[in-house]
Protein backbone atom coordinates (compact mmCIF):
# COMPACT_ATOMS: atom_id res chain seq x y z
CA UNK A 1 0.00 0.00 0.00
CA UNK A 2 1.10 3.48 -0.52
CA UNK A 3 -0.36 6.72 1.00
CA UNK A 4 -1.12 10.35 -0.14
CA UNK A 5 -1.79 12.85 2.78
CA UNK A 6 -2.73 15.93 1.31
CA UNK A 7 -4.72 18.89 2.81
CA UNK A 8 -4.11 22.65 3.08
CA UNK A 9 -1.22 24.52 4.69
CA UNK A 10 -1.26 23.92 8.61
CA UNK A 11 -3.84 21.47 8.43
CA UNK A 12 -1.31 18.82 9.98
CA UNK A 13 0.47 17.18 6.54
CA UNK A 14 3.91 16.38 8.14
CA UNK A 15 2.40 15.64 12.10
CA UNK A 16 0.27 12.71 9.84
CA UNK A 17 2.97 11.77 8.06
CA UNK A 18 5.38 11.33 10.89
CA UNK A 19 2.67 9.46 12.51
CA UNK A 20 2.19 7.26 9.90
CA UNK A 21 5.68 6.41 9.39
CA UNK A 22 5.61 5.18 13.47
CA UNK A 23 3.06 3.38 12.40
CA UNK A 24 4.25 1.61 9.53
CA UNK A 25 8.29 1.32 9.65
CA UNK A 26 8.84 -0.71 6.56
CA UNK A 27 7.16 2.48 4.79
CA UNK A 28 8.96 5.86 3.20
CA UNK A 29 8.17 8.85 3.78
CA UNK A 30 8.68 11.44 1.24
CA UNK A 31 8.13 15.02 1.68
CA UNK A 32 8.22 18.31 0.11
CA UNK A 33 11.65 18.83 -1.59
CA UNK A 34 12.86 14.56 -0.91
CA UNK A 35 13.69 13.22 -4.88
CA UNK A 36 10.16 11.27 -5.40
CA UNK A 37 9.17 8.89 -8.26
CA UNK A 38 6.04 11.08 -8.41
CA UNK A 39 6.06 14.86 -7.67
CA UNK A 40 8.48 17.52 -8.31
CA UNK A 41 8.08 20.27 -6.22
CA UNK A 42 11.26 22.11 -4.80
CA UNK A 43 13.13 20.02 -7.42
CA UNK A 44 14.80 21.83 -10.58
CA UNK A 45 14.20 19.37 -13.68
CA UNK A 46 17.12 20.26 -15.91
CA UNK A 47 18.30 19.00 -20.03
CA UNK A 48 21.88 18.14 -19.79
CA UNK A 49 23.55 21.25 -21.23
CA UNK A 50 21.70 23.10 -18.20
CA UNK A 51 22.82 21.20 -15.43
CA UNK A 52 26.32 21.37 -16.48
CA UNK A 53 26.06 25.33 -17.29
CA UNK A 54 24.86 25.17 -13.50
CA UNK A 55 27.63 22.62 -12.01
CA UNK A 56 30.38 25.52 -13.82
CA UNK A 57 28.77 28.45 -12.25
CA UNK A 58 28.14 27.07 -9.01
CA UNK A 59 31.95 25.41 -8.82
CA UNK A 60 31.69 25.88 -4.55
CA UNK A 61 28.51 23.75 -4.71
CA UNK A 62 29.58 21.05 -7.79
CA UNK A 63 29.54 18.04 -4.60
CA UNK A 64 26.48 19.25 -2.86
CA UNK A 65 24.60 19.20 -6.10
CA UNK A 66 25.98 16.03 -7.61
CA UNK A 67 24.88 14.45 -4.31
CA UNK A 68 21.62 15.33 -4.73
CA UNK A 69 21.00 15.31 -8.22
CA UNK A 70 19.00 12.07 -9.87
CA UNK A 71 19.09 11.41 -13.51
CA UNK A 72 16.16 10.22 -15.25
CA UNK A 73 16.48 9.86 -19.49
CA UNK A 74 17.76 12.95 -20.96
CA UNK A 75 17.07 15.00 -17.87
CA UNK A 76 19.00 15.47 -14.51
CA UNK A 77 16.48 15.98 -11.51
CA UNK A 78 18.11 18.10 -8.77
CA UNK A 79 17.10 18.17 -4.89
CA UNK A 80 18.01 22.13 -4.39
CA UNK A 81 16.81 23.27 -1.37
CA UNK A 82 18.41 20.61 -0.36
CA UNK A 83 21.87 22.32 -0.88
CA UNK A 84 23.17 24.45 1.54
CA UNK A 85 24.26 27.51 -0.09
CA UNK A 86 25.11 31.35 1.85
CA UNK A 87 23.46 32.66 -1.81
CA UNK A 88 19.86 33.07 -2.12
CA UNK A 89 20.66 33.74 -5.89
CA UNK A 90 21.32 29.57 -5.76
CA UNK A 91 17.83 29.05 -5.09
CA UNK A 92 16.35 32.01 -6.98
CA UNK A 93 18.00 30.33 -10.69
CA UNK A 94 16.86 26.63 -9.89
CA UNK A 95 13.38 27.83 -8.87
CA UNK A 96 13.30 28.44 -12.57
CA UNK A 97 13.85 24.83 -13.61
CA UNK A 98 10.98 23.90 -11.30
CA UNK A 99 7.83 22.63 -13.56
CA UNK A 100 5.17 24.37 -11.74
CA UNK A 101 3.67 27.92 -11.25
CA UNK A 102 2.78 28.65 -14.81
CA UNK A 103 6.89 27.41 -15.83
CA UNK A 104 6.07 25.25 -18.31
CA UNK A 105 3.64 25.16 -21.58
CA UNK A 106 0.48 23.08 -20.07
CA UNK A 107 1.11 19.90 -22.53
CA UNK A 108 4.04 19.83 -21.53
CA UNK A 109 3.01 19.97 -18.13
CA UNK A 110 0.34 17.83 -17.98
CA UNK A 111 3.04 15.21 -20.24
CA UNK A 112 5.53 15.11 -17.39
CA UNK A 113 3.26 15.05 -14.75
CA UNK A 114 0.78 11.98 -16.00
CA UNK A 115 4.29 9.89 -17.36
CA UNK A 116 5.12 9.85 -13.67
CA UNK A 117 2.50 8.74 -12.21
CA UNK A 118 2.16 5.99 -15.22
CA UNK A 119 5.71 4.56 -14.65
CA UNK A 120 5.78 4.61 -11.00
CA UNK A 121 6.04 0.91 -9.61
CA UNK A 122 6.51 1.71 -6.13
CA UNK A 123 5.23 0.39 -3.03
CA UNK A 124 5.51 1.28 0.89
CA UNK A 125 5.38 4.56 0.19
CA UNK A 126 3.82 7.48 2.39
CA UNK A 127 3.61 10.57 0.04
CA UNK A 128 3.57 14.39 1.80
CA UNK A 129 1.34 16.86 -0.67
CA UNK A 130 2.46 14.93 -4.00
CA UNK A 131 -0.87 14.29 -5.78
CA UNK A 132 -2.76 17.68 -5.29
CA UNK A 133 -1.10 21.02 -3.45
CA UNK A 134 0.88 21.96 -6.17
CA UNK A 135 -0.99 21.16 -9.14
CA UNK A 136 -3.53 22.59 -7.61
CA UNK A 137 -2.03 25.84 -7.00
CA UNK A 138 0.19 25.75 -10.72
CA UNK A 139 -3.27 25.18 -12.10
CA UNK A 140 -5.32 27.61 -10.01
CA UNK A 141 -2.85 30.48 -9.47
CA UNK A 142 -0.60 30.29 -13.01
CA UNK A 143 -3.08 29.12 -15.26
CA UNK A 144 -6.44 30.61 -14.15
CA UNK A 145 -8.40 27.23 -15.08
CA UNK A 146 -11.87 26.44 -14.32
CA UNK A 147 -12.91 24.10 -11.61
CA UNK A 148 -14.38 21.71 -14.24
CA UNK A 149 -11.00 22.20 -16.07
CA UNK A 150 -9.16 21.19 -12.98
CA UNK A 151 -11.57 18.06 -12.56
CA UNK A 152 -10.39 16.97 -16.25
CA UNK A 153 -6.91 17.08 -15.53
CA UNK A 154 -7.29 14.64 -11.73
CA UNK A 155 -9.67 12.22 -14.22
CA UNK A 156 -6.47 11.86 -16.64
CA UNK A 157 -4.10 11.44 -13.35
CA UNK A 158 -6.96 8.89 -12.35
CA UNK A 159 -6.33 6.68 -15.07
CA UNK A 160 -2.58 7.32 -14.84
CA UNK A 161 -3.20 5.38 -11.94
CA UNK A 162 -4.66 2.47 -12.54
CA UNK A 163 -3.36 -0.90 -11.17
CA UNK A 164 -1.41 1.01 -8.23
CA UNK A 165 -2.24 0.26 -4.61
CA UNK A 166 -2.71 3.84 -2.33
CA UNK A 167 -4.92 5.65 -0.43
CA UNK A 168 -5.61 9.37 0.10
CA UNK A 169 -5.51 10.51 3.78
CA UNK A 170 -7.36 14.25 3.27
CA UNK A 171 -6.76 16.19 6.17
CA UNK A 172 -9.61 18.91 6.13
CA UNK A 173 -9.12 22.18 7.61
CA UNK A 174 -12.75 23.18 9.35
CA UNK A 175 -11.18 26.63 10.71
CA UNK A 176 -8.50 27.51 8.07
CA UNK A 177 -7.91 31.08 9.76
CA UNK A 178 -7.06 29.77 12.49
CA UNK A 179 -4.63 26.97 11.46
CA UNK A 180 -2.92 29.88 8.91
CA UNK A 181 -2.51 31.82 12.00
CA UNK A 182 -0.60 28.83 13.82
CA UNK A 183 1.73 28.19 11.43
CA UNK A 184 2.04 31.79 10.86
CA UNK A 185 3.23 31.88 14.51
CA UNK A 186 5.30 28.85 14.51
CA UNK A 187 7.77 29.15 11.09
CA UNK A 188 8.90 32.77 11.92
CA UNK A 189 12.78 33.83 12.60
CA UNK A 190 14.48 34.56 15.60
CA UNK A 191 13.56 37.90 15.83
CA UNK A 192 9.66 36.65 15.57
CA UNK A 193 9.31 37.99 11.91
CA UNK A 194 6.94 36.67 9.69
CA UNK A 195 9.30 35.34 6.87
CA UNK A 196 6.80 32.55 5.74
CA UNK A 197 3.68 33.94 5.54
CA UNK A 198 5.65 37.28 4.04
CA UNK A 199 6.47 34.43 1.23
CA UNK A 200 3.47 32.72 0.88
CA UNK A 201 1.30 36.43 0.73
CA UNK A 202 4.46 37.25 -1.99
CA UNK A 203 3.91 33.99 -4.21
CA UNK A 204 -0.15 34.73 -4.00
CA UNK A 205 -0.29 37.93 -4.84
CA UNK A 206 2.13 38.00 -7.74
CA UNK A 207 0.42 34.91 -9.42
CA UNK A 208 -1.63 35.65 -12.74
CA UNK A 209 -4.93 34.75 -11.16
CA UNK A 210 -4.37 37.39 -7.94
CA UNK A 211 -3.33 40.37 -10.36
CA UNK A 212 -6.31 39.78 -12.50
CA UNK A 213 -8.35 40.23 -9.94
CA UNK A 214 -6.79 42.49 -7.88
CA UNK A 215 -6.59 40.17 -4.61
CA UNK A 216 -3.79 41.78 -2.02
CA UNK A 217 -5.10 41.21 1.36
CA UNK A 218 -4.70 38.27 3.87
CA UNK A 219 -8.35 37.60 3.51
CA UNK A 220 -8.32 37.14 -0.27
CA UNK A 221 -5.42 34.57 0.52
CA UNK A 222 -7.74 32.83 2.83
CA UNK A 223 -10.91 32.84 0.49
CA UNK A 224 -8.49 31.18 -2.46
CA UNK A 225 -7.78 28.70 0.40
CA UNK A 226 -11.79 28.10 1.16
CA UNK A 227 -11.85 27.38 -2.54
CA UNK A 228 -9.03 25.22 -2.50
CA UNK A 229 -9.74 22.94 -0.25
CA UNK A 230 -14.02 22.53 -1.31
CA UNK A 231 -12.04 22.14 -4.98
CA UNK A 232 -9.50 18.81 -3.79
CA UNK A 233 -12.49 17.55 -1.92
CA UNK A 234 -14.27 17.85 -4.81
CA UNK A 235 -11.93 15.86 -6.52
CA UNK A 236 -11.14 13.39 -4.27
CA UNK A 237 -14.82 12.90 -3.75
CA UNK A 238 -15.64 12.21 -7.14
CA UNK A 239 -12.66 11.15 -8.67
CA UNK A 240 -11.28 8.80 -5.77
CA UNK A 241 -13.66 8.25 -3.57
CA UNK A 242 -13.46 4.59 -2.72
CA UNK A 243 -9.44 5.28 -2.19
CA UNK A 244 -10.42 8.41 0.22
CA UNK A 245 -10.12 8.76 4.05
CA UNK A 246 -11.46 12.68 5.06
CA UNK A 247 -10.00 13.41 8.79
CA UNK A 248 -10.73 16.45 10.48
CA UNK A 249 -7.38 18.51 11.51
CA UNK A 250 -6.12 18.08 14.73
CA UNK A 251 -8.76 16.19 15.57
CA UNK A 252 -8.39 12.43 15.03
CA UNK A 253 -6.13 9.71 16.16
CA UNK A 254 -4.66 6.49 14.19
Amino acid sequence: MNYFVEGLQGSGKSTLVRKLSEKYPNCTALMEGDYSPIELAWCARMSEAQYSEVLGQWNDLQDQIISKMHKEGDYRIVCYTQVKSEDPEFYHQLENYEIYNGRTVFEEYKNIVLTRYQNWQGDNNIFECSLLQNAVEDMILFRDMSDDAILDFYKEVRSALNGKEYEIWYIESPDIEKNLGTVRRERTDKDGNEIWFNMVMEYFISSPYAKKRSLKSSEDFLEHLRHRQALELRICREIFSEKLTVIRSKAYSL
